[in-house]
């Protein structure tokens, strides 16, 4: 009776973990919807209402868990907080791309970044970790290079935007794999670390005249203000999410918002998707498609 009880609990846990960390990847997929209704604000302005909003809104949260126990150590280390500002940067990056391309057109090659991104993470494990490769991994890495080849060639030029946000967030997570810090406070010393520059550069927009807040256009600032929440609390889903189920189940939902941003941009945005564009998206999906099937796998065995 106890075990099945025991048994019973422990589904719960995992299903409860599966809705927060597909509500959290939903959520990361929609992202194109509120950053489209910022397309007049410039999206380096985006970045610093987010960095500076998201700090608040953390703070708020740790206000409230009365979780700072952390900080003081992490203040009192130097190398911790060189590996932080590193990410910190890393991410800032990420975000600034991110908006961007969202903002003038590209919403399906920024969801590319995303599909290979885990392949990334798995080469960064090889170059920098030493982690071993199974074969199969070499043949879904071999696969998505492919596709990136044959994208660049059909296209004419390189795939940056999906290059940078893959590689940008992929180096991010090495820093943050690294860093020992949870999502929360890993967010809040990074926010803490940018926002300084990020409120600066606010101010010295708006006293040029140049800014949302000069504008005085309410619309604009309501949308900026969500900035902080619309970060964190994906975040926080996520964090919630993954303590409660396997890393192999993650790696799959994970694929839920370059999913959606993807949908978004071929049947809301009309971006084009051309034949030829869509054999290497097929190649990259295949690359994916292998690895997800040895993970799931290797994990049954």
């Amino acid at each position: 009776m106890t075990n099945d009880t025991s048994t019973a609990a422990d589904r719960a846990h995992a299903r409860t973990g599966m809705l927060y960390a597909a509500l959290a990847y939903i959520a990361w997929g929609l992202f194109p919807l509120y950053f489209k209704r910022l397309s007049e604000v410039n999206a380096l302005e985006v970045i610093a209402h987010r960095t500076v909003w998201s700090l608040a809104f953390v703070a708020l949260v740790l206000a409230v868990l009365r979780r700072w126990a952390w900080l003081g150590p992490v203040l009192r280390s130097p190398r911790l907080l060189a590996t932080c500002a590193l990410s910190a940067l890393l991410l800032s990056s990420n975000w600034l791309v991110y908006v961007w391309a969202v903002q003038h057109g590209h919403v399906v090659e920024a969801s590319l970044g995303y599909f290979i991104n885990p392949l990334v993470n798995v080469m960064l494990g090889f170059l920098v970790l030493r982690e071993r490769l199974r074969p199969v991994q070499w043949l879904a890495i071999g696969l998505a290079a492919a596709g990136v080849i044959w994208l660049t060639v059909t296209a004419g030029r390189l795939p940056w935007i999906a290059l940078v946000l893959a590689l940008s967030f992929g180096f991010y997570g090495l820093m943050r794999k690294t860093a020992h810090l949870g999502a929360l406070e890993g967010l809040t010393l990074e926010t803490l670390i940018l926002s300084p520059f990020a409120a600066g550069a606010l101010i010295w927009w708006t006293v040029q005249g140049t800014s949302a807040f000069a504008g005085g256009d309410a619309g604009p600032l309501g949308w900026l203000l969500l900035a902080g929440p619309l970060t964190a609390i994906p975040l926080l889903l996520f964090a919630a999410g993954a303590r409660r189920i396997t890393l192999t189940t993650l790696g799959l939902v994970q694929y839920l918002s370059p999913t959606i941003q993807f949908l978004l941009g071929v049947w809301l945005y009309r971006e084009p998707l051309e034949g030829a564009r869509l054999v290497g998206f097929v190649m990259i999906w295949s690359a994916l498609a292998v690895y997800s099937a040895e993970g799931i796998w290797r994990s049954r065995r």
